[in-house]
């Protein structure tokens, strides 16, 4: 058991060493988007055509809210989708960090204490997980 202990820290150690070699990330999506201006003399205006665009925007979630940014060159374009497929592979990295930690956390021994618990050392414990929830 402790050399599979061993080799899922060193597992752990891999993803770590792949998360701090991460560049910039951001989450959400780039999507191109196709308007209509409004004036009833554009070709827009036309049943079948597509409107004016497309224009590119970046779309993502911030405090409940969905934000939405237009870049507004090719290079602005390209510089969110390097940082959106970062972002993909900082989550997929995120999930293999945990994933490998709940193993180690599973295979790792108790220690045993030399004492078992006290009413003092019981009311402890449950002001910490109190404070901890933030109670």
């Amino acid at each position: 058991m402790p050399e599979q202990l061993s080799a899922l820290e060193s597992d752990r150690d891999a993803v770590v060493q792949q998360l701090a070699r991460l560049g910039d990330f951001r989450p959400g999506s780039v999507t191109a988007a196709f308007r209509r201006c409004g004036k009833p003399s554009c070709h827009c205006a036309q049943a079948k055509d597509p409107g004016h665009g497309p224009g590119f925007q970046l779309t993502y979630k911030t405090g409940g809210k969905t934000v939405t940014e237009t870049l507004p060159s090719r290079a602005a374009v390209e510089k969110a989708e390097r940082e959106v497929t970062e972002f993909r592979r900082f989550e997929q990295l995120s999930r293999q960090w945990i994933q490998v930690n709940q193993k180690i956390c599973r295979l790792r021994p108790v220690q045993k204490e030399p004492e078992g618990w006290n009413a003092e050392g019981k009311k402890r414990l449950l002001r910490s997980i109190r404070k901890s929830r933030g109670k």
